[in-house]
């Protein structure tokens, strides 16, 4: 199977590699591209090159630690209002999985750390990056040329599949 969806793995070892900025571009484009609810697209994204800055937010979390070894780090930022608060996270979700397909289809890896709704974790990344206080961090991808290729793994399990009744 060649289709991104089935190639996609979560990668945690990165080479010592720049990755281009109209790849990052484009990673972003299809993060923006993802549907949301009243199509409000709640979302903002911090984009991490700095060593030192990806370094400090490799200890903000104890899975985050590639994030310093990753040259790129996106940062998803919902921005709620009243009408779509509840809605958020399936729209950060949707919007983070467009950015998971895309990076593999820019030839990279990457891999996604869960913040929100862990409100302690997402108060270190509002501290250190200075955001509004009506910004949430919802996610953290790390992202760059992978150590390993992205392979297919068949993760199919006809048991968790129900037609018509349970």
């Amino acid at each position: 199977m060649e289709n991104i969806i089935f190639k996609r793995r979560s990668i945690r070892s990165f080479e010592d590699k720049p990755v281009e900025p109209e790849k990052v571009e484009r990673i972003l484009r299809a993060g923006m591209q993802a549907p949301s609810a009243h199509n409000k697209q709640p979302w903002e994204f911090l984009v991490v090159t700095d060593k030192d800055k990806r370094d400090a937010l490799s200890q903000m979390s104890p899975y985050a630690g590639m994030v310093a070894y990753a040259p790129v780090a996106i940062i998803v930022i919902g921005h709620p209002d009243s009408m779509t608060e509840k809605f958020m996270p399936q729209d950060l979700g949707a919007c983070t999985e467009n950015i998971l397909l895309q990076i593999v289809e820019e030839g990279l890896g990457g891999c996604w750390m869960g913040f929100y709704p862990d409100m302690a974790r997402c108060a270190t990344i509002t501290n250190y990056f200075n955001l509004p206080e009506d910004r949430i961090p919802f996610c953290v991808i790390a992202l760059g040329y992978s150590q390993r290729e992205n392979s297919f793994v068949d993760r199919y399990d006809a048991s968790k599949v129900h037609f018509n009744k349970w």
